[in-house]
């Protein structure tokens, strides 16, 4: 069965989706929107809730911009997610903190809690952040370099997991007669010392009923992919191409065999926007209707911030040029100018297909033809499921669910309900061993 999470972004994910009719513009502030999301999204079995997140805005000089999108303004999602455990019992909850800008204890902590609380539904998407803006609001004049943030990155995920470890299975005996809690044996303290972090332990909360919180990454670049293939077991992608999309696929497993872990262990997920209609032509004009409502310079202001340098000193109809080669976001700005390149497109035409759906790829027809698309992909080995970017909240959602998924249940490839309790169990990742487990037992065996 493919795998499916439901990417929440407050309006929808088209970039003018607070400018649609049906939409509400005030909605991604309110709890209850989120929570008729996520039951909505349960309804349609869902693997996964994922949430985004950044700690910056803008920067001086995008003021502007900023006050034209929905994206100024966003509620913090790992509280958020401890709301939505509360009034969903089936689908995962799954939220972005960075390695950046936060420390290890703190993130071990927050989702370990959530992970508690859900009864073992949360994930942590691991992302280093890309906002040079976020500098600012942590005492910092300038954003670390892309090689060290992912430096920081891998030191911070190790942490993290070794915090996750600190109670090994059945630590807590909770013993009325003698008057024992906990197992001392059974309890751990980290004591790591590296280059960018010192954290004693042992971690304040204990051991899940999935083992510890589902690791999610979403990194493209050689570092991204490579921290991916030795940490994650959920990773989003940006594909456009079908090819590009099983090259990356067949890398991201090779990585992971790499690193001694099964293919199997990290489940792929590229992003796809979709437009659904009862027909084509109502798909279609849907689609036409938001696409109208870009603006082309805000658009060009975004494609610029990733190439690096300003494209409005171009000709808009004439070709893309190359970014510069220290780019923040490598791996996305790699897709987009292989899809310029491969479809011969001017930097207008390219701002028209990557602005308005940030760079993922966008199905628009029938649910029979998202179907198909998506089928394609999943039976070829470019995927093993997708992270679903609805056009639009509610309505968006409402035809995924009301649609897409009753097509892709009659054809087998998606559950009608769930398997398990857990995060772990539905989207059928092993259950993680605890280090100091199996340490005592490989000593014992010796």
């Amino acid at each position: 069965m493919m795998k499916l999470g439901l990417f929440i972004e407050g309006t929808g994910h088209h970039v003018a989706a607070w400018r649609d009719p049906d939409v509400d513009p005030h909605g991604r502030q309110t709890l209850q929107q989120y929570v008729d999301i996520a039951r909505t999204a349960e309804r349609g079995k869902f693997d996964l809730l994922f949430m985004a997140d950044t700690n910056a805005t803008f920067g001086p000089d995008d003021v502007e911009t900023w006050t034209r999108t929905t994206q100024a303004s966003r509620l913090e999602p790992i509280t958020l997610l401890g709301a939505l455990a509360a009034v969903t019992e089936h689908i995962g909850l799954v939220a972005t903190a960075t390695t950046t800008y936060f420390e290890p204890f703190h993130v071990a902590r927050f989702f370990a809690s959530i992970d508690q609380i859900s009864g073992g539904r949360a994930g942590w998407n691991l992302v280093t952040s890309l906002a040079v803006a976020e500098a600012y609001n942590f005492g910092r004049d300038a954003h670390p370099h892309h090689g060290d943030r992912y430096a920081r990155a891998r030191e911070f995920a190790k942490v993290v997991l070794g915090l996750w470890d600190s109670f090994e299975d059945g630590a807590v005996i909770a013993d009325k007669d003698s008057g024992v809690y906990l197992d001392r044996a059974k309890l751990h303290f980290l004591d790591h010392k590296g280059k960018h972090f010192a954290v004693r332990g042992p971690l304040t909360v204990h051991r899940s009923p999935q083992g510890h919180p589902v690791i999610v990454q979403a990194g493209q670049s050689e570092d991204g992919r490579d921290l991916a293939g030795e940490t994650a077991e959920v990773t989003f992608t940006v594909q456009q191409d079908f090819d590009a999309a099983r090259a990356f696929y067949a890398d991201i497993k090779r990585r992971a065999v790499a690193y001694g872990r099964h293919p199997d262990a990290i489940k792929v997920l590229p992003g796809v926007m979709t437009v659904i209609g009862h027909s084509r032509a109502e798909a279609q004009a849907k689609y036409e209707r938001l696409q109208s409502l870009l603006s082309p310079e805000l658009a060009i202001k975004d494609l610029s911030s990733h190439f690096g340098f300003d494209l409005s000193t171009y000709p808009l109809d004439g070709p893309v040029p190359d970014p510069t080669p220290d780019v923040e976001q490598k791996g996305r700005v790699k897709v987009m100018v292989e899809l310029a390149r491969r479809d011969n497109l001017s930097i207008r035409q390219l701002y028209e297909r990557v602005y308005g759906q940030r760079g993922h790829r966008v199905v628009v027809g029938t649910a029979a033809d998202v179907a198909d698309a998506l089928e394609t992909w999943y039976r070829g080995s470019a995927a093993d499921g997708f992270n679903i970017l609805p056009l639009t909240f509610p309505r968006g959602l409402d035809d995924i669910v009301d649609l897409l998924i009753p097509e892709l249940q009659r054809r087998g490839l998606f559950r009608t309900a769930y398997e398990g309790k857990t995060l772990r169990d539905n989207l059928g990742l092993p259950y993680p061993p605890n280090r100091w487990a199996v340490g005592r037992a490989q000593k014992d065996v010796g």
